[in-house]
């Protein structure tokens, strides 16, 4: 028998029908992630209520931000900077640089300051965060360097002053506010792209004793 005689099976599938079909199998683990149900928000009692898988690569962490318990699933891979933000609705905490460069990102973490965008989320897990949001005791009075700060206009576009307020704080915490030398040196980290710095040196130098008595 001769091979032109052979007859072409009638499911036989050709290269365009073999990609078409192998791509569909390739994408259902993405449809099944897509669809699965991520805790974002802890409710109101700081405890997740979703109880369904976790996606591969993800993972569920608890941040302890401004005294409140939050229990949230992000990809392992996410900076506290964008687990504050984007999971936690936290925008006071700015993204700068991203590099660690900028300072705009600073927080407190165990009462240390911390460059935000320079640590993965699942680090902090069970940690004490304190962002600009929770810095005041009170929802109607100012933390003593956030008064400094507008009584000695020590801002202007505004964007890196989060992130200077928050170093500010941790720089008079540290023992580092007791003359303006060492103000600029220890508060070097944080730039301010409209150069506020005088006014800033003199917003912290009001602020010490004041942080002190409280």
């Amino acid at each position: 028998m001769a091979i032109d005689d052979l007859e072409e099976p009638s499911q036989s599938l050709n290269r365009r029908q073999f990609i078409c079909g192998a791509a569909s199998v390739a994408s259902l683990p993405l449809m099944t992630h897509a669809t699965d149900s991520i805790p974002s928000i802890a409710d109101k009692d700081g405890l997740s209520a979703t109880s369904q898988t976790v996606p591969m690569g993800f993972s569920v962490v608890t941040l302890r931000v401004n005294q409140q318990s939050h229990v949230i699933s992000v990809d392992s891979r996410t900076t506290l900077l964008d687990a504050l933000r984007d999971h936690l609705g936290l925008c006071g905490t700015k993204k700068g640089c991203a590099h660690g460069q900028c300072g705009a990102c600073t927080v407190h973490v165990d009462g240390q300051r911390m460059l935000s965008c320079l640590s993965f989320a699942v680090m902090n897990d069970g940690r004490d965060i304190t962002t600009i949001e929770g810095l005041a005791n009170s929802t109607d009075k100012l933390h003593p360097m956030q008064q400094a700060f507008v009584d000695h206009d020590a801002f202007q576009c505004g964007y890196c002053t989060p992130g200077q307020i928050m170093s500010a704080v941790a720089c008079v915490h540290e023992g580092h506010a007791n003359n303006a030398q060492n103000i600029r040196e220890y508060m070097s980290g944080n730039i301010c792209r409209c150069a506020a710095y005088p006014n800033i040196v003199a917003a912290i130098q009001q602020a010490q004793p004041l942080m002190k008595k409280s």
